[in-house]
């Protein structure tokens, strides 16, 4: 792309806010190489990138870039037989630890609908070698230090060396502490020379003290002399230090040996981390900007969907909406000084460059950019003293070089074209510029100040005009990107507004052309009948907004009536439930206290008490299927698990009526319903999916079949005569059928034998889920040979 574009459209600024987010050298480098580029493949490639970036960050946080260090040199120094420093197999394991990370944060817990295949890409080719990151950890402390236990060797020595040090010092000490010594002492303290212990003498008593001199005091009077019974154990030190430095050496070219031998892999590491830092510090970027992945093409159409100027304050920055390049090549944006009309060109020129680097931008989603072999912009006030060019030269001086320049997959931008000179023929040569350059449907926009070039748009095919709002009463602009709309300048409003006498304002309106004046009245009345028709829209839009709170409101209510109505037939039919029960309890109780006072009643009148309870049971049962039906169908027959579609039955909430969908979702989320004979359009918020008449028939069948069962059940079950598995099995189907049947209690006839049927059905009674107690009979009701239960 085009140097100096770049530069006008800010776009450099743009590439040091991306480098910000880079965390590594050779990814901040990386990033202020980023271009622009004209191949349609490549960008959106660039741009999934991008969005993948993003989205992995968004889901597992910022990934782990630290202690990527540039390694080259180490590693090229490793590769011919060199030894690393201390500090560069440091680097060259903390690079291998974070190429490690970042493998992990990206292969690792992947969701299966969220796969990042450009970066597992990327990542797969990530080297990683654990052995040798720890290696080089473990015996390596510092930048200055290597472990003791790096080698048997290194230990054996420093132990030596531990030990003859202190076997000197003890010595030493021992020679300053003797009284025959101390008198020949300047002080009585040990000190080191030249890595020597040594002690100071008094000069007058260098003959009575045998060693070493290696130094003496600035007045000469002290001498430090290391004594000749530490020499040789000093040597021996010596001896020691020089093995441990050949040691240390052989470590290092060890471990730079093993550098040098995945050399290849170390470099190419190095590119992937910092391809991988580019692509991440883009995400960053999009994340900061609340940035979206535009659609991209290459037949030169632009669409900008609330677009927000990067470089602009967000809390200030006023979104546009801008076309350009479908049904006309050529956008022309008038409207007066300081409107925004240079911030939209801007944004559009930014736009596109920003998307062709793979950069997302600060817009909705629909946003939409279009390639280009180059992108030119005439932008701003470049008059030059030392070059003896004015406003207008300097201008045309790029106007030039950029008609040269340009081809039909090019995208031009122009600030104030034709301004700085007269303005006939200012005018003149913008529309000459313009004409040309739609006639080889290059995509281009400009702005201006000139009446002949909204005339030109109005009257060219192709061409639209495009304006920026400005309030006249507050004297300020507001910024918006109007299509379609041509500008005024309102320059006698603002003047009458600020104050200028009428008659002034008269006097210039007479020095305007008729034809000019009666534009800029159409202009002005275009302008009113916009903001008329606009204020109407957000009217209609806050009626309608209104409208459907209240239908909402209104089918809340209604849900909430329907909801009171069940819980109240709810309540009525558990106090029924209730009333029967207690009947049953106490019809029971007066028959069981009659049977106590008639015991002598004959058989005949037993069977009559039998049959007077079994009537009274049979009264009841229609109240307990009824209850129990409900139970199993309290479910509702609507259905709003699925989507509703052409074919289903619904219910139209806010008519209580049922029909069927007889047409496709449209738009605006209706759909077309026949209720009867009766077809009505009705939106989907109105409707629930019910289950069809077919299903209903179904459920019908299915609760007949469930009472005709649950009707039939016997009070009584006679297990006599099975053994105890078949006699348990048998039971355990019956008190099933007894539960679901709503039947309080059942006799269990089992006889009473051996007492093992007896036993067995009493302690599985026990356990049994449906069962609240059980217990044998009395005399009356078959004594030891039955057992009466009682359902939960």
């Amino acid at each position: 792309m085009k140097q100096k574009s770049k530069s006008v459209l800010e776009f450099d600024k743009i590439i040091e806010k991306v480098a910000e987010f880079a965390e590594t050298a050779n990814g901040k480098r990386e990033v202020m190489k980023l271009d622009a580029s004209s191949d349609v493949e490549s960008v959106k490639f660039k741009q999934k990138q991008t969005a993948q970036a993003l989205s992995i960050i968004i889901e597992k946080g910022s990934p782990p870039l630290g202690g990527i260090t540039d390694i080259k040199e180490y590693v090229k120094r490793a590769a011919v037989g060199g030894i690393i420093s201390l500090r560069g197999l440091l680097n060259c394991a903390d690079t291998l630890r974070a190429a490690r990370l970042l493998k992990n944060y990206v292969l690792l817990n992947n969701k299966e609908e969220r796969i990042y295949d450009l970066l597992e890409e990327l990542c797969n080719g990530i080297y990683t070698n654990k052995d040798i990151e720890d290696k080089i950890f473990n015996i390596i402390i510092s930048e200055e230090e290597i472990a003791d236990d790096a080698s048997p060797e290194l230990k054996r020595i420093r132990r030596e060396i531990q030990i003859k040090n202190n076997a000197i010092k003890n010595k030493i000490n021992s020679i300053v502490s003797s009284s025959t010594m101390q008198k020949y002492l300047q002080e009585n303290i040990v000190t080191m020379r030249n890595d020597r212990y040594v002690i100071p003498v008094r000069r007058e008593y260098r003959s009575m003290v045998r060693g070493i001199i290696h130094d003496q005091s600035s007045t000469g009077s002290t001498l430090f002399i290391e004594p000749v019974a530490i020499v040789e154990m000093t040597n021996d030190i010596s001896n020691l230090k020089v093995e441990e430095k050949r040691e240390v050496e052989r470590i290092l070219l060890e471990l730079s040996g093993m550098i040098g031998n995945i050399n290849s892999e170390m470099m190419g590491n190095q590119e992937i981390l910092k391809e991988l830092d580019f692509i991440f510090a883009k995400g960053k970027y999009a994340i900061s900007i609340n940035g979206i992945e535009p659609n991209v093409n290459d037949r030169g159409y632009i669409r900008i969907k609330k677009g927000r100027h990067p470089l602009i304050d967000p809390k200030v920055v006023v979104p546009i909406d801008a076309l350009l390049g479908d049904k006309f090549t050529t956008l022309i944006i008038t409207g007066p000084n300081t409107g925004g009309k240079t911030v939209s060109l801007k944004t559009l020129g930014l736009f596109s460059l920003m998307g062709m680097a793979g950069l997302h931008l600060p817009a909705e989603y629909g946003t939409e950019i279009s390639v280009f072999n180059a992108v030119y912009a005439d932008i701003g006030d470049e008059q030059s003293i030392e070059q003896s060019l004015s406003t207008f030269s300097s201008h045309m001086t790029n106007i030039v070089r950029i008609m040269k320049e340009v081809d039909e997959k090019s995208f031009v931008l122009f600030d104030e074209l034709g301004a700085g000179t007269d303005p006939t023929e200012g005018a003149a040569l913008a529309i000459a510029v313009l004409d040309t350059l739609h006639d080889r449907k290059i995509v281009t926009a400009a702005t201006t100040h000139y009446s002949e070039l909204k005339l030109y748009a109005l009257n060219t095919e192709g061409v639209i005009n495009g304006s920026v709002e400005f309030n006249v009463e507050t004297l300020s602009p507001t910024y918006k990107l109007l299509i379609g709309v041509p500008g005024k300048s309102n320059a006698f409003e603002i003047s009458k507004k600020l104050g200028l006498n009428d008659y002034i304002i008269e006097k210039a309106r007479k020095t305007i052309e008729t034809d000019k004046v009666e534009f800029e009245d159409a202009l002005k009345q275009i302008e009113d009948n916009r903001i008329y028709i606009e204020e109407k829209r957000r009217e209609i839009d806050r009626l309608d907004a209104q409208s459907q709170k209240k239908h909402s409101d209104f089918i809340a209510k209604e849900r909430k009536s329907l909801e009171k109505s069940e819980k109240i037939i709810d309540e009525a039919n558990y106090e029924a439930r209730k009333i029967v029960e207690n009947a049953k309890k106490e019809t029971a109780e007066i028959i069981k206290e009659f049977r106590k006072l008639n015991l002598e009643m004959d058989k005949n009148k037993n069977r009559r008490v039998n049959e007077l309870r079994q009537v009274l049971n049979e009264k009841t049962k229609d109240l307990e299927e009824n209850q129990y039906s409900e139970q199993i169908f309290e479910e509702d027959t609507y259905d709003t698990s699925t989507p509703i579609q052409k074919g289903d039955c619904v219910t139209v909430r806010s008519l209580n009526q049922k029909g069927h969908v007889i047409s496709d979702m449209d738009n605006s989320q209706n759909v077309m319903v026949q209720i009867g004979l009766i077809k009505m359009k009705v939106k989907k918020a109105d409707l629930i999916k019910i289950k069809s008449d077919e299903e209903e028939k179904q459920r019908t069948n299915t609760t007949r079949m469930i009472k005709l069962k649950t009707s039939s059940i016997n009070p009584v079950i006679d297990l006599r005569g099975l053994n105890l598995d078949e006699a348990l099995l048998e039971l355990d189907k019956y008190l099933d059928d007894a539960f679901m049947s709503n039947l309080n209690e059942v006799q269990v006839i089992h006889g009473k034998g051996m007492g093992i049927l007896r036993e067995g059905i009493t302690q599985f009674l026990k356990k049994h889920k449906h069962v609240k107690e059980s217990r044998l009979g009395t005399f009356n009701e078959g004594g030891d040979g039955v057992t009466i239960v009682t359902f939960k």
